[in-house]
Protein backbone atom coordinates (compact mmCIF):
# COMPACT_ATOMS: atom_id res chain seq x y z
CA UNK A 1 0.00 0.00 0.00
CA UNK A 2 1.41 3.38 -0.97
CA UNK A 3 1.94 6.02 1.68
CA UNK A 4 0.15 9.33 1.19
CA UNK A 5 0.05 12.01 3.88
CA UNK A 6 -1.48 14.95 2.00
CA UNK A 7 -4.68 14.98 -0.05
CA UNK A 8 -7.00 17.60 -1.52
CA UNK A 9 -10.73 16.93 -1.40
CA UNK A 10 -13.85 18.70 -2.60
CA UNK A 11 -16.97 18.36 -0.46
CA UNK A 12 -20.51 19.61 -0.94
CA UNK A 13 -23.46 19.18 1.37
CA UNK A 14 -26.92 18.47 0.02
CA UNK A 15 -29.42 21.21 -0.72
CA UNK A 16 -32.75 21.34 1.06
CA UNK A 17 -35.91 20.25 -0.78
CA UNK A 18 -38.50 22.84 -1.77
CA UNK A 19 -41.80 23.19 0.09
CA UNK A 20 -45.01 22.16 -1.66
CA UNK A 21 -48.07 24.25 -2.59
CA UNK A 22 -51.04 21.95 -2.28
CA UNK A 23 -54.67 22.07 -1.16
CA UNK A 24 -56.79 19.35 0.37
CA UNK A 25 -59.48 18.22 -2.05
CA UNK A 26 -61.76 15.43 -0.91
CA UNK A 27 -65.34 14.58 -1.69
CA UNK A 28 -67.90 16.02 0.73
CA UNK A 29 -65.21 18.12 2.49
CA UNK A 30 -65.66 21.81 1.88
CA UNK A 31 -62.88 24.34 2.36
CA UNK A 32 -60.15 21.73 2.63
CA UNK A 33 -57.41 24.29 3.02
CA UNK A 34 -53.66 24.10 2.39
CA UNK A 35 -51.81 20.84 3.03
CA UNK A 36 -48.42 21.28 1.33
CA UNK A 37 -45.57 19.58 3.23
CA UNK A 38 -42.08 20.87 3.96
CA UNK A 39 -39.00 19.88 1.97
CA UNK A 40 -36.41 17.51 3.47
CA UNK A 41 -33.05 18.68 4.80
CA UNK A 42 -29.91 18.13 2.74
CA UNK A 43 -27.27 15.64 3.84
CA UNK A 44 -24.24 16.74 5.88
CA UNK A 45 -20.57 16.01 5.16
CA UNK A 46 -18.60 14.67 8.14
CA UNK A 47 -15.02 13.54 8.75
CA UNK A 48 -14.37 10.74 11.24
CA UNK A 49 -11.14 9.24 12.50
CA UNK A 50 -11.18 5.43 12.41
CA UNK A 51 -8.85 2.64 13.44
CA UNK A 52 -6.92 0.53 10.95
CA UNK A 53 -5.81 3.36 8.64
CA UNK A 54 -2.36 4.94 8.47
CA UNK A 55 -2.40 6.62 5.06
CA UNK A 56 -4.63 8.88 2.97
CA UNK A 57 -4.19 6.79 -0.18
CA UNK A 58 -7.98 6.32 -0.53
CA UNK A 59 -8.33 10.02 -1.28
CA UNK A 60 -6.03 9.81 -4.28
CA UNK A 61 -8.63 7.87 -6.21
CA UNK A 62 -11.68 9.77 -5.00
CA UNK A 63 -11.51 13.48 -4.28
CA UNK A 64 -15.16 14.56 -4.67
CA UNK A 65 -17.71 13.88 -1.94
CA UNK A 66 -21.25 15.14 -2.52
CA UNK A 67 -24.07 14.50 -0.04
CA UNK A 68 -27.60 13.86 -1.29
CA UNK A 69 -30.14 16.69 -1.46
CA UNK A 70 -33.43 16.54 0.40
CA UNK A 71 -36.61 15.64 -1.47
CA UNK A 72 -39.36 18.17 -2.13
CA UNK A 73 -42.42 18.31 0.08
CA UNK A 74 -45.65 16.77 -1.15
CA UNK A 75 -49.39 17.16 -0.64
CA UNK A 76 -51.32 15.66 2.24
CA UNK A 77 -48.83 17.26 4.62
CA UNK A 78 -46.03 14.89 3.58
CA UNK A 79 -42.52 16.06 4.36
CA UNK A 80 -39.78 15.20 1.88
CA UNK A 81 -37.10 12.70 2.88
CA UNK A 82 -33.81 14.13 4.13
CA UNK A 83 -30.63 13.49 2.15
CA UNK A 84 -28.11 10.93 3.38
CA UNK A 85 -24.95 12.14 5.09
CA UNK A 86 -21.46 11.52 3.71
CA UNK A 87 -18.68 10.44 6.13
CA UNK A 88 -15.00 10.74 5.17
CA UNK A 89 -13.09 8.05 7.06
CA UNK A 90 -9.56 9.25 7.85
CA UNK A 91 -6.69 7.89 9.97
CA UNK A 92 -6.25 9.11 13.53
CA UNK A 93 -3.84 12.04 13.49
CA UNK A 94 -5.37 13.74 10.44
CA UNK A 95 -5.51 17.52 10.32
CA UNK A 96 -8.21 19.16 8.22
CA UNK A 97 -7.13 22.46 6.67
CA UNK A 98 -8.95 25.10 4.69
CA UNK A 99 -8.14 25.75 1.05
CA UNK A 100 -5.24 28.06 2.00
CA UNK A 101 -3.50 25.08 3.72
CA UNK A 102 -2.93 27.25 6.80
CA UNK A 103 -6.27 27.59 8.57
CA UNK A 104 -6.77 24.56 10.82
CA UNK A 105 -10.39 23.41 10.89
CA UNK A 106 -10.00 20.27 13.01
CA UNK A 107 -7.37 17.89 14.34
CA UNK A 108 -8.68 14.34 14.69
CA UNK A 109 -6.23 12.69 17.06
CA UNK A 110 -8.27 9.74 18.30
CA UNK A 111 -10.54 7.08 16.75
CA UNK A 112 -14.19 8.03 16.93
CA UNK A 113 -13.67 11.78 16.77
CA UNK A 114 -15.95 13.50 14.24
CA UNK A 115 -16.19 16.97 12.79
CA UNK A 116 -18.85 18.56 10.59
CA UNK A 117 -17.30 19.83 7.37
CA UNK A 118 -20.41 21.08 5.53
CA UNK A 119 -23.95 21.32 6.87
CA UNK A 120 -26.80 20.44 4.57
CA UNK A 121 -29.36 23.07 3.57
CA UNK A 122 -32.67 23.32 5.41
CA UNK A 123 -35.79 22.20 3.60
CA UNK A 124 -38.26 24.87 2.54
CA UNK A 125 -41.65 25.40 4.22
CA UNK A 126 -44.76 24.20 2.42
CA UNK A 127 -47.83 26.41 2.12
CA UNK A 128 -49.39 24.74 5.17
CA UNK A 129 -46.77 26.53 7.27
CA UNK A 130 -48.07 29.94 6.18
CA UNK A 131 -51.70 29.32 7.01
CA UNK A 132 -53.11 31.90 9.44
CA UNK A 133 -56.39 33.48 10.45
CA UNK A 134 -55.92 36.22 7.87
CA UNK A 135 -54.36 34.08 5.15
CA UNK A 136 -56.55 30.99 4.89
CA UNK A 137 -55.30 29.84 1.50
CA UNK A 138 -51.59 30.72 1.02
CA UNK A 139 -50.37 29.98 -2.45
CA UNK A 140 -46.64 30.18 -1.89
CA UNK A 141 -43.91 28.01 -0.35
CA UNK A 142 -40.21 28.40 0.38
CA UNK A 143 -37.44 26.90 -1.73
CA UNK A 144 -34.85 24.83 0.12
CA UNK A 145 -31.50 26.32 1.11
CA UNK A 146 -28.54 25.38 -1.09
CA UNK A 147 -25.74 23.16 0.21
CA UNK A 148 -22.25 24.29 1.15
CA UNK A 149 -19.32 23.62 -1.17
CA UNK A 150 -15.75 23.61 0.15
CA UNK A 151 -12.25 22.70 -0.92
CA UNK A 152 -10.23 21.16 1.90
CA UNK A 153 -6.83 19.63 2.52
CA UNK A 154 -6.23 16.53 4.61
CA UNK A 155 -2.79 16.30 6.21
CA UNK A 156 -1.76 13.21 8.14
CA UNK A 157 0.64 13.38 11.05
CA UNK A 158 1.36 9.91 12.35
CA UNK A 159 0.78 9.42 16.06
CA UNK A 160 3.92 7.99 17.64
CA UNK A 161 5.37 8.15 21.15
CA UNK A 162 8.95 8.53 19.92
CA UNK A 163 10.38 9.89 16.67
CA UNK A 164 13.69 9.00 15.03
CA UNK A 165 15.65 11.83 13.43
CA UNK A 166 19.09 11.97 11.89
CA UNK A 167 21.08 12.27 8.69
CA UNK A 168 20.67 9.68 5.91
CA UNK A 169 22.47 6.43 6.77
CA UNK A 170 22.59 7.25 10.48
CA UNK A 171 21.16 3.77 11.15
CA UNK A 172 17.57 4.74 11.96
CA UNK A 173 15.94 1.97 9.91
CA UNK A 174 18.39 -0.62 11.22
CA UNK A 175 17.57 0.43 14.78
CA UNK A 176 13.81 0.31 14.16
CA UNK A 177 14.07 -3.15 12.61
CA UNK A 178 16.16 -4.37 15.56
CA UNK A 179 13.72 -3.24 18.25
CA UNK A 180 10.35 -3.82 16.57
CA UNK A 181 8.54 -5.96 14.01
CA UNK A 182 8.75 -3.19 11.42
CA UNK A 183 10.69 -4.14 8.31
CA UNK A 184 11.89 -0.93 6.67
CA UNK A 185 14.22 -1.05 3.70
CA UNK A 186 17.88 -1.14 4.75
CA UNK A 187 20.79 -0.49 2.37
CA UNK A 188 24.22 1.16 2.31
CA UNK A 189 23.21 4.26 0.32
CA UNK A 190 21.52 7.51 1.39
CA UNK A 191 17.76 8.00 1.40
CA UNK A 192 16.94 4.32 1.69
CA UNK A 193 13.83 5.37 3.61
CA UNK A 194 11.48 7.31 1.35
CA UNK A 195 8.33 7.23 3.49
CA UNK A 196 7.79 7.15 7.27
CA UNK A 197 7.69 3.79 9.03
CA UNK A 198 6.01 2.88 12.31
CA UNK A 199 7.07 0.17 14.71
CA UNK A 200 5.79 -1.03 18.09
CA UNK A 201 8.67 -1.31 20.55
CA UNK A 202 8.61 -3.38 23.72
CA UNK A 203 10.85 -2.83 26.75
CA UNK A 204 10.47 -4.20 30.29
CA UNK A 205 6.85 -5.15 29.72
CA UNK A 206 5.91 -1.77 28.25
CA UNK A 207 5.11 -0.91 24.65
CA UNK A 208 5.30 2.32 22.69
CA UNK A 209 5.16 3.38 19.04
CA UNK A 210 8.25 4.68 17.27
CA UNK A 211 8.29 6.55 13.95
CA UNK A 212 11.19 6.54 11.50
CA UNK A 213 11.21 9.34 8.92
CA UNK A 214 13.47 9.86 5.88
CA UNK A 215 16.82 11.39 6.73
CA UNK A 216 17.40 15.13 6.76
CA UNK A 217 20.30 16.91 5.10
CA UNK A 218 21.59 20.45 5.30
CA UNK A 219 19.10 22.75 3.59
CA UNK A 220 16.15 20.38 4.07
CA UNK A 221 14.04 23.34 5.25
CA UNK A 222 14.67 24.89 1.81
CA UNK A 223 13.64 21.73 -0.04
CA UNK A 224 16.97 19.96 -0.49
CA UNK A 225 16.90 16.18 -0.55
CA UNK A 226 13.45 15.04 0.51
CA UNK A 227 13.05 18.34 2.33
CA UNK A 228 11.26 18.60 5.66
CA UNK A 229 7.94 17.32 4.32
CA UNK A 230 7.95 14.35 6.71
CA UNK A 231 8.96 16.19 9.88
CA UNK A 232 5.28 16.67 10.72
CA UNK A 233 5.10 12.96 11.53
CA UNK A 234 7.32 13.40 14.60
CA UNK A 235 5.60 16.59 15.78
CA UNK A 236 3.21 14.57 17.94
CA UNK A 237 6.02 12.54 19.54
CA UNK A 238 6.74 12.91 23.23
CA UNK A 239 10.48 12.46 22.71
CA UNK A 240 12.90 12.61 19.78
CA UNK A 241 15.65 10.03 19.41
CA UNK A 242 18.50 11.70 17.53
CA UNK A 243 20.88 9.16 16.00
CA UNK A 244 24.35 10.29 14.93
CA UNK A 245 26.55 8.13 12.71
CA UNK A 246 29.61 7.27 14.80
CA UNK A 247 31.67 6.47 11.68
CA UNK A 248 31.37 10.06 10.45
CA UNK A 249 34.54 12.16 10.55
CA UNK A 250 32.72 15.14 12.11
CA UNK A 251 29.92 13.99 14.40
CA UNK A 252 29.50 17.48 15.88
CA UNK A 253 28.75 18.98 12.46
CA UNK A 254 26.28 16.18 11.73
CA UNK A 255 24.40 16.87 14.97
CA UNK A 256 24.46 20.63 14.32
CA UNK A 257 22.90 20.07 10.89
CA UNK A 258 19.92 18.21 12.34
CA UNK A 259 19.37 20.71 15.14
CA UNK A 260 19.46 23.59 12.65
CA UNK A 261 16.85 21.95 10.44
CA UNK A 262 14.58 21.20 13.41
CA UNK A 263 14.72 24.85 14.51
CA UNK A 264 14.04 26.05 10.95
CA UNK A 265 10.98 23.81 10.72
CA UNK A 266 9.39 24.58 14.08
CA UNK A 267 10.67 25.95 17.41
CA UNK A 268 8.18 23.65 19.13
CA UNK A 269 9.79 20.60 17.53
CA UNK A 270 13.28 21.84 18.38
CA UNK A 271 12.29 22.24 22.06
CA UNK A 272 10.94 18.70 22.43
CA UNK A 273 12.76 16.36 24.82
CA UNK A 274 15.60 14.82 22.88
CA UNK A 275 17.91 11.86 23.47
CA UNK A 276 21.14 11.94 21.46
CA UNK A 277 22.79 8.62 20.63
CA UNK A 278 26.14 7.90 18.97
CA UNK A 279 25.34 4.93 16.73
CA UNK A 280 27.44 2.27 14.94
CA UNK A 281 29.96 1.90 17.76
CA UNK A 282 30.56 -1.71 16.66
CA UNK A 283 32.75 -0.26 13.90
CA UNK A 284 34.87 1.89 16.29
CA UNK A 285 37.54 1.27 18.91
CA UNK A 286 37.24 2.49 22.48
CA UNK A 287 39.43 5.57 22.02
CA UNK A 288 37.51 6.74 18.96
CA UNK A 289 34.19 6.22 20.73
CA UNK A 290 35.34 8.29 23.71
CA UNK A 291 36.72 11.05 21.49
CA UNK A 292 33.64 11.37 19.31
CA UNK A 293 31.29 11.07 22.25
CA UNK A 294 33.05 13.97 23.97
CA UNK A 295 32.91 16.07 20.79
CA UNK A 296 29.20 15.38 20.48
CA UNK A 297 28.53 16.27 24.13
CA UNK A 298 30.34 19.57 23.68
CA UNK A 299 28.23 20.36 20.62
CA UNK A 300 24.79 19.65 22.11
CA UNK A 301 25.63 20.63 25.67
CA UNK A 302 24.25 17.46 27.22
CA UNK A 303 24.85 13.74 27.75
CA UNK A 304 25.22 11.36 24.82
CA UNK A 305 24.44 7.63 24.84
CA UNK A 306 26.22 5.06 22.67
CA UNK A 307 24.87 1.99 20.94
CA UNK A 308 25.00 -0.23 17.89
CA UNK A 309 21.80 -1.19 16.10
CA UNK A 310 23.58 -4.10 14.39
CA UNK A 311 25.20 -5.75 17.43
CA UNK A 312 22.46 -4.45 19.79
CA UNK A 313 25.11 -3.14 22.15
CA UNK A 314 23.54 -0.41 24.31
CA UNK A 315 20.11 -0.74 22.64
CA UNK A 316 18.33 -1.79 25.84
CA UNK A 317 19.70 1.22 27.75
CA UNK A 318 18.56 3.57 24.97
CA UNK A 319 15.05 2.10 24.94
CA UNK A 320 14.80 2.44 28.71
CA UNK A 321 15.83 6.08 28.45
CA UNK A 322 13.16 6.65 25.80
CA UNK A 323 10.50 4.96 27.93
CA UNK A 324 11.50 7.12 30.90
CA UNK A 325 10.48 10.19 28.87
CA UNK A 326 7.27 8.57 27.61
CA UNK A 327 6.02 7.03 30.87
CA UNK A 328 4.80 10.30 32.48
CA UNK A 329 2.49 10.89 29.50
CA UNK A 330 0.86 7.50 30.06
CA UNK A 331 -0.26 8.23 33.60
CA UNK A 332 -4.06 8.41 33.81
CA UNK A 333 -5.48 11.78 34.69
CA UNK A 334 -6.52 12.07 38.34
CA UNK A 335 -10.16 13.08 38.56
CA UNK A 336 -11.13 15.70 41.08
CA UNK A 337 -13.57 14.34 43.68
CA UNK A 338 -17.08 15.59 43.04
CA UNK A 339 -19.53 16.84 45.64
CA UNK A 340 -20.67 14.31 48.19
CA UNK A 341 -23.97 12.64 47.39
CA UNK A 342 -25.98 10.31 49.63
Amino acid sequence: MKFLDLAKVYVRSGGGGAGCVSFRREKFIEYGGPDGGDGGDGGDVWAEAVEGLNTLIDFRYQQHFFAKSGQHGMGAQRTGASGEDIVLKVPAGTEILDEDQETLIADLTGPGQRVLLARGGNGGFGNLHFKSSTNRAPRHANPGQPGVERTLWLRLKLIADAGLVGLPNAGKSTFLAAVSNARPKIADYPFTTLVPNLGVVGIDGHEFVMADIPGLIEGASEGRGLGDQFLGHVERSNVLLHLVDGTSEDVAADARTILTELEAYSPVLADKPRITVLNKIDALDEDTIAERRAALEDEIGGPVMVMSGVSRQGVTEVLRAVWTRIEPTRQPAIKEPGPWQP
